[in-house]
C-alpha cells in the first residue's frame, strides 16, 4: 500500500517557535507610567531669541534636564545668599575661561574657589606673560619638562612667604599676583579673588606640580599653605546647607579634599545635608561620582552629572545663571549689569 499524504505543521506555529501570541495581554497606553512627555520636548530656536530662551527650549530630559537643574540650584543658592563653592582642575583656565570665572566673582556668583597646584601654575603663567602650556611630550624629551625658572621662582618664593605670614596657598599666590609685576593681572582668577575678599584655596599634593621641582621649593612651606586651605575649606563646605558645590575637571584630588572636609564638618555638628553637588567633566569618573555626586547628597541634596568640554558647558552654565539673576532683577525694577 502506498502511504498517504504527510501531515506538516502550521506555518503559524513554525514560524513563531510554538510561541502563541493570541494569549498575549495587553495594557492601556493611556493608564500606562509613561517616561517621556510632549510638554518635556524642546521649543525650536527662533532668530533673535536670546541664550534664556535657548536654555528654557531645552527638553527637559536627561542631559539638558540636568543642566538646567544645575542652573536653577545655582541660581536659586546665588538669589538666597547660600554659598556657591566652584572647583576647578587646570583644564579650565588652559581652555580659556579664566574671564568667566573672573566676571562670576565680580558679579558675586560665587561665595568661594578651590582648585588644585597645576591651576595655580597656569593662571600665574597667564597673569605674567599673557600664554601658558608647554608641549609636555617635546621637553620630556629632552629635559625639560617643568623647567620653566621665572615660574618656578615666583611661584615658590610667593609660597614660602605665605607660610611665613600664616596664610593659605591660593591667598599667597593670589597676593603675588595682585601685588606684583603682572602684566595680565585683571585676568587672574587667584588674584581677582583676593582683589574682592572671596577665599580661594589650593590643594596639591608634593609632586605634582612643576615648580616642586625646583631647587626653591619647600615642602613644609607647601605643606603648611596647602593645610591651611583645607581648613578654609571646610569653613566653607560648612556653610553649604542649602547652596551649591561645582567640581569642574578634577578628577581625584578635589573630590577626595571635599569629602574630607565634608566630613570634618558634619563631624564638628555643622548641619550639611540639603545642597545640590554637581560634577562637569568630560566623561564619568569614579572618584567625582561618588565622592561629589553620589556620597554627599545621601541626607537630602541632590546630584547631578554633567558631560561635556569645558569650553562649552562653563560658557553656557554661566550664561544661564546671569540670565537669571538678570530676570529677578528686572522683576526688581533693577537695571541689568
Amino acid at each position: 500500500m502506498g502511504r498517504g499524504p504527510r501531515k506538516t505543521r502550521s506555518t503559524r506555529t513554525r514560524s513563531t517557535g510554538g510561541v502563541d501570541r493570541s494569549r498575549v495581554r495587553t495594557v492601556s497606553a493611556r493608564r500606562r507610567k509613561s517616561l517621556v512627555r510632549r510638554a518635556d520636548e524642546a521649543t525650536p530656536h527662533r532668530p533673535g531669541d536670546g541664550v534664556d530662551r535657548f536654555l528654557a527650549g531645552l527638553p527637559s530630559l536627561l542631559g539638558a534636564g540636568e543642566l538646567r537643574a544645575a542652573i536653577d540650584a545655582w541660581s536659586a543658592a546665588w538669589a538666597g545668599g547660600r554659598t556657591v563653592l566652584w572647583g576647578f582642575g587646570a583644564h579650565l583656565i588652559k581652555v580659556g575661561l579664566a574671564p568667566v570665572l573672573v566676571d562670576l566673582l565680580e558679579r558675586g556668583a560665587l561665595s568661594g574657589l578651590m582648585t588644585n597646584g597645576a591651576g595655580c601654575v597656569h593662571d600665574l603663567e597667564l597673569a605674567l606673560m599673557g600664554r601658558t602650556s608647554e608641549d609636555v611630550a617635546s621637553s620630556l624629551d629632552d629635559g625639560t619638562f617643568g623647567m620653566a625658572g621665572e615660574t618656578a621662582e615666583r611661584l615658590n618664593d610667593a609660597i614660602a612667604r605665605g607660610a611665613r605670614d600664616g596664610l593659605g596657598m591660593g591667598e599667597c599666590i593670589g597676593r603675588e599676583i595682585l601685588e606684583g609685576d603682572y602684566r595680565h593681572a585683571d585676568r587672574s582668577v587667584l588674584a581677582s579673588a583676593i582683589r574682592l575678599g572671596i577665599p580661594v584655596t589650593v590643594h596639591v599634593a608634593i609632586g605634582t606640580d612643576i615648580h616642586h621641582m625646583h631647587p626653591g621649593a619647600d615642602g613644609a612651606a607647601l605643606g603648611a599653605t596647602s593645610y591651611r586651605d583645607f581648613e578654609t575649606l571646610t569653613g566653607l563646605v560648612a556653610t553649604l546647607e542649602g547652596g551649591t558645590i561645582f567640581n569642574v575637571g578634577s578628577a581625584v584630588i578635589l573630590p577626595e579634599v571635599f569629602l574630607k572636609a565634608l566630613a570634618l564638618a558634619r563631624n564638628l555638628g555643622h548641619k550639611v545635608e540639603r545642597f545640590t553637588a554637581v560634577d562637569l567633566d568630560f566623561v564619568r569618573q569614579y572618584r567625582p561620582t561618588m565622592n561629589v555626586v553620589q556620597r554627599p547628597t545621601r541626607l537630602g541634596g541632590r546630584g547631578i552629572s554633567l558631560i561635556g568640554h569645558h569650553e562649552i558647558m562653563v560658557p553656557l552654565l554661566a550664561a544661564g545663571v546671569i540670565e537669571a539673576d538678570a530676570a529677578r532683577g528686572r522683576r526688581r525694577g533693577k537695571k541689568p549689569s
